[in-house]
């Protein structure tokens, strides 16, 4: 799944398949400095709002386009909330108008909370929005990098919102961007979603953004030549030149996912929701992944942007991964394109060996090729960024995930 919205279980339908939708393209209240998607302005159309048009059409299309009895929506930003409540009655009803007897709608949204206000969440409870929140931790924490668009802080609003939406009883995750600061405190991230913000369903995301691109990630050319390894040993230093200054460092990441899994383990097991968990635990049962970035091939999440073009997904919104446009393309013409069924199947096929060699290969299969940028330590490219941390983690839950495993099928 394209990270960022709500995570919904993979679909498994050949004609299912999950678009984010970008309403308010790039237009955001915050100016997050790790935000991935500000420089995408300069690649697409992304100041602009959608259309009535672009989303009538693209609401009725995903409806028909699916055979599956449930259809989720996922709208995302920048932020959404800026087009008012108003704008979510219309889709609503274009939901209404065009889902037919038989299938189910549901619709998430993935918000930085600020505005979030008593009428909207009155609205977003009576439509049953599933609400996804971003949260970087308590506000030492937090307010590091998310900031307001005039530099002043913005944990309050966000906490305000979490209790707003306690006190509608709307059902919401947090999701928390995992970067070069909160990474070193697990402890205290996890226990503050857990015990002050009461989130029971987490989302960790690394950032891992690297300072140049010439076009998309697959194209990615360091500013300098010097040639890199999967070792993280020297960061930041060797690596440094390489990634933003917020992106998280490999073996902090490992060891956050770490923390957060032991407490997790030790006392929430069945309470507390983790994503990456649940879907760590489905691998180790031989499942498919829930999550696209673990799955063996992608191509299934793709992203709207509000002119009504459609990209192979949300971090790879780049003119060689447009598919085409919804106002005079079908939908599902777009997502089965040979190009977009290439993009998907390349995940695999693109792997160095150093990955195919791997005993972790069946949980990681190189993560996200959007963090493919580094060279494995015999030189040869393709290699994940968070290599080395994902190991450290896939390697501590071994045996835990090989036990929950254990109990899982003896109570069938």
């Amino acid at each position: 799944m394209a990270e960022g919205a709500v995570d919904r279980r993979t679909r498994e339908s050949i004609n299912a398949f999950h678009v984010m939708v970008k309403p308010t393209g790039a237009l955001c209240n915050l100016d997050c400095a790790y935000c991935f998607y500000l420089h995408k302005q300069e690649l697409i159309n992304s100041r602009n709002v959608i259309s009535d048009e672009v989303l009538e059409r693209f609401i009725y299309e995903y409806i028909n386009s699916q055979t599956v009895p449930e259809i989720v929506f996922t709208w995302q930003g920048g932020e959404p909330t800026l087009l008012g409540i108003d704008f979510f009655k219309k889709v609503v009803d274009y939901e209404r108008l065009y889902c037919p007897p038989g299938k189910k709608i549901a619709n998430d949204l993935q918000t930085n909370g600020t505005l979030l206000d008593e009428k909207w969440c009155s609205f977003l409870k009576e439509h049953n929005f599933l609400v996804g929140i971003s949260i970087d931790g308590p506000e030492r924490l937090h307010n590091v990098y998310r900031k307001s668009r005039s530099g002043g802080p913005t944990f309050q609003k966000v906490l305000n919102a979490v209790r707003l939406l306690h006190k509608y009883e709307i059902l919401f995750n947090t999701l928390t961007a995992v970067n070069r600061i909160n990474a070193k405190y697990p402890g205290e991230v996890y226990r503050f979603l857990r015990d002050t913000a009461g989130s029971t369903r987490m989302q960790f995301i690394p950032i891992a953004e690297p300072k140049v691109f010439k076009s998309s990630p697959t194209t990615f050319i360091p500013e300098d030549s010097m040639p890199i390894t999967g070792s993280t040993e020297a960061l930041p230093g060797k690596h440094a030149s390489l990634v933003a200054d917020w992106s998280v460092v490999p073996e902090d990441y490992g060891s956050f996912l770490n923390g957060v899994f032991d407490i997790w383990y030790r006392e929430d097991i069945g309470k507390v929701f983790v994503f990456l968990f649940e879907c760590a635990l489905a691998q180790w049962l031989g499942m498919e992944a829930s999550l696209c970035i673990f799955s063996e091939t992608c191509g299934k999440a793709l992203a709207l942007e509000a002119d009504g073009s459609l990209y192979s997904c949300d971090h790879f919104v780049y003119p060689e991964h447009r598919l085409g446009n919804i106002k005079d393309r079908r939908l599902l013409e777009m997502v089965t394109l040979t190009s977009q069924t290439v993009f998907g199947v390349s995940k695999a096929a693109t792997l160095p060996e150093y990955c195919n060699k791997c005993e972790y290969l069946f949980a990681c299969h190189g993560e996200c090729p959007k963090n493919r940028f580094v060279k494995t330590p015999d030189g040869e490219p393709g290699l994940n960024y968070l290599c080395s941390g994902l190991k450290k983690y896939f390697s501590h839950i071994d045996p835990y995930m090989k036990k929950l495993a254990e109990e899982y099928r003896s109570r069938k």
